[in-house]
């Protein structure tokens, strides 16, 4: 039997710093650092990922964001392994427990590509995977606390898992009866469009619970015309439609590229959600955006778009008991 195309795709990922750099023409020296920094956390791009990116720049947006370097392999002071406390919370059966009336499953260790910035590049995978004793711890802790009303499928990317799978868990899922919505957080409708197909489709219109899909693009280049075909799909099916971006330096850190992204993912359906603070993973500190930065930009952005495209500025602190918001507004001049 063929495999779907979205696996195909899947499997014809580059995971070779040597043959990214030759593919897209890129100066052969950044081949050292490449390499290091791919040994402590590995290279995968996809193909339809590839083909976004400008050959010969090396500071093209996308490039940045999936191109290993040196400086990842450097410890920095005030960044670690767990930035937003997720072992402090993590149950049996891979269920991530920090916030009131909703959880998460990690779902699957996969990914169809591995962003240099991942907040989880050091997440225990192995020991903390919902899939791996086939749902049953984790369905039970969610049938045992009612307060839980929505169920986050998390990962790595839980859509790197099978249709069957994920409708078998859907179905688990749907038999919680204080359950009320799924929401799926996915970079793989942006990165590996060929992944919204019917049979995905299909179990996401029959399921009882709200479906919500949480997307994750940081630059307006990755929202091409196939990604809108997804998005469309997606949409008509009855799925709402999220993007949460991270502000990261170099890729999107200007307010031209932020309006760009709003704009282009409101085009497709997809309503600007969150627009994260770098969580401080160590490996990662090169991309991060200080929070003045952040509030300028904010601020920049509020006056070039209606506010129901801009995005919550937000930080993810460990122990808190929701992402915290940013204060980015001026304050209102009193009057004399």
């Amino acid at each position: 039997m063929t495999a779907p195309q979205w696996q195909r795709d899947w499997q014809a990922a580059i995971t070779d710093p040597a043959t990214l750099i030759q593919q897209l023409d890129l100066d052969p020296d950044l081949l050292s650092g490449a390499s290091a920094a791919a040994r402590e956390f590995a290279l995968r791009v996809p193909p339809s990922y590839l083909q976004r990116i400008r050959p010969g720049d090396p500071n093209d947006p996308l490039l940045r964001q999936v191109l290993p370097i040196g400086a990842e392999t450097a410890l920095t002071p005030g960044f670690n392994t767990d930035p937003v406390g997720d072992f402090a919370c993590l149950h049996d059966g891979g269920v991530i427990h920090k916030y009131q009336g909703r959880a998460l499953l990690i779902a699957t260790g996969a990914c169809a590509i591995n962003c240099r910035y991942c907040f989880r590049r050091h997440f225990p995978y192995a020991d903390a995977n919902a899939s791996t004793q086939q749902w049953t711890q984790a369905l039970a802790y969610l049938r045992a606390d009612t307060s839980i009303h929505e169920v986050i499928l998390s990962g790595g990317d839980p859509l790197s898992l099978n249709d069957r799978r994920l409708a078998e868990l859907a179905q688990a899922l749907e038999d919680i009866d204080h359950l009320r919505r799924i929401r799926i957080h996915s970079r793989l409708p942006v990165v590996l469009p060929s992944r919204i197909d019917s049979a995905l489709l299909g179990w996401l219109a029959q399921s009882r619970l709200q479906a919500v899909m949480v997307v994750h693009a940081n630059h307006a280049n990755e929202l091409n015309d196939e990604v809108a075909r997804a998005m469309q799909a997606l949409s008509e099916r009855g799925v709402r439609l999220y993007n949460q971006a991270v502000l990261l330096a170099g890729v999107n850190d200007t307010v031209e590229a932020l309006v760009d992204l709003s704009e282009r993912a409101f085009g497709m359906g997809i309503q600007p959600y969150y627009l994260h603070l770098l969580d401080r993973v160590q490996g990662a500190a090169h991309f991060a955006v200080d929070q003045p930065t952040a509030s300028a930009l904010m601020r920049e952005l509020a006056a070039q778009l209606p506010g129901y495209l801009l995005p919550r500025l937000v930080e993810e602190i460990a122990g808190a008991p929701w992402k915290v918001p940013i204060t980015w507004h001026t304050p209102t001049a009193t009057q004399p």
